[in-house]
């Protein structure tokens, strides 16, 4: 890969409900750029491209077109091109996918990255609605209240049905992940009480939400935006300079991993009925970015930032990224692999369940925080010695999966 690096970036405080701030999106916009271009030190008109992340803005605050906000940051930007991209939970990884390719041929030599959504402006009920058009609308989750938990049920169901599936085991991964948000300055549950017993089967701590998703197998409706300024080699050497460090001490994307799958969910089961893993496709893109990156193994790096808009989703994600065989990711979670201090750490900032899930802004903060762990700026979260990190971002029920590694070094 030609050299891709990430001077810097900021996300915003998910635990803000921007409405009831009296802000919309273009403050969380103008906000976060902002910041991303402080903590990146460099002048604003040195960004030639911009690429926004972004599911449902259309829906929840009536608004399209949200790339055209550049220009009313900052005036030097008046004429950026820039584009907006929707794959629902996994916009914001499409639009680094898409920043990435302006930089590998040489369009451009320095892109801006910000994912964003403003989802906490409407009840509850009517945003799970908004949320349901990343499913086939009419045909697939019809007639229940919630479609995403009804549809990652249908995917716990799958697991049970071929490997057998602990309850135990999806409330240790929440609990993990609400614990590590703790330590993060920036997470929507970090200030949350859980009483004795909320991660159990008990009905009136940790309710049923559809099937077997419980209250606190589920990811947060969340407020936020993340954005990271992307830059090639030529520009790193020079920003390097001007901060005093090593090219190899700046973050870059070492390799990339994108596939897609049909739309449908149970379209998705019938394909792998006689493969080991439910959606090889995604394992194929976490595989794809780690050897892009020059590694042969998972093992070769240090952590994983993954998707956990439910317990059952970083479930799936265990297995398929080869830390255990098929249908086995139980024994790294008994085993305390996953947990902050393990052997490969999953999560560190709380994932999409303790962090909180503006859809569009996941890929990019990801990318963002595993940035900060390979650079040692990851503070609490800090993954002792991390230098290479992997994402794993998806949309639908993985209809689209991408997978980031980024490092430092070699």
């Amino acid at each position: 890969m030609t050299g891709i690096y990430l001077l810097g970036g900021a996300q915003t405080d998910f635990a803000r409900n921007w409405a009831r701030e009296g802000l919309d999106v273009y403050a969380m916009f103008r906000e976060t750029l902002e910041s991303a271009v402080q903590d990146a030190a460099i002048d604003p008109a040195r960004i030639e491209v911009g690429h926004v992340g972004n599911f449902v803005g259309d829906l929840f605050c009536g608004q399209g077109l949200i790339n055209g906000f550049f220009g009313h940051v900052y005036p030097e930007l008046a004429d950026l091109p820039t584009s907006r991209h929707e794959a629902a939970c996994a916009s914001g990884s499409i639009a680094m996918l898409s920043a990435m390719r302006d930089i590998e041929a040489g369009h451009y030599g320095v892109a801006a990255v910000l994912g964003l959504e403003l989802m906490r402006n409407v009840d509850g009920k009517t945003g799970a609605e908004y949320l349901g058009a990343a499913t086939w609308h009419g045909v697939e989750n019809t007639g229940c209240d919630f479609p995403w938990p009804f549809m990652f049920d249908r995917i716990a169901q799958e697991y049970d049905a071929r490997y057998g599936l602990r309850h135990e085991h999806l409330a240790r991964i929440g609990e993990i992940n609400f614990n590590n948000a703790r330590s993060n300055p920036h997470a929507q549950t970090r200030d949350w009480s859980f009483p004795e017993g909320c991660f159990s089967e008990d009905d009136k701590l940790n309710p049923v939400i559809e099937g077997c998703v419980r209250k606190l197998d589920c990811g947060q409706i969340t407020d936020g935006a993340a954005c990271v300024i992307l830059a090639n080699e030529a520009v790193a050497r020079e920003h390097a300079v001007r901060q005093g460090l090593r090219l190899q001490d700046i973050p870059r994307i070492k390799g990339w991993g994108h596939r897609s799958a049909p739309l449908l969910l149970e379209r998705k089961l019938a394909l792998s009925a006689d493969h080991p893993l439910l959606f090889p496709h995604a394992a194929k893109a976490m595989q794809e970015a780690i050897g892009r990156a020059g590694f042969t193994k998972l093992e070769d790096l240090d952590g994983l930032e993954t998707h956990d808009c439910f317990t059952v989703t970083e479930y799936m994600a265990i297995d398929h990224s080869t830390l255990t065989a098929p249908g086995e990711s139980w024994k790294a979670i008994e085993e305390g692999v996953i947990e902050k201090d393990g052997r490969f750490p999953i999560n560190p900032s709380g994932g999409l369940i303790g962090l909180g899930h503006p859809v569009g802004a996941t890929g990019v903060r990801m990318a963002l925080d595993c940035a900060r762990q390979v650079s040692g700026r990851a503070g609490a979260m800090q993954v002792n010695g991390a230098e290479n990190m992997v994402t794993f971002n998806l949309g639908g029920s993985t209809t689209t999966c991408v997978s980031l590694v980024v490092g430092v070094g070699a």
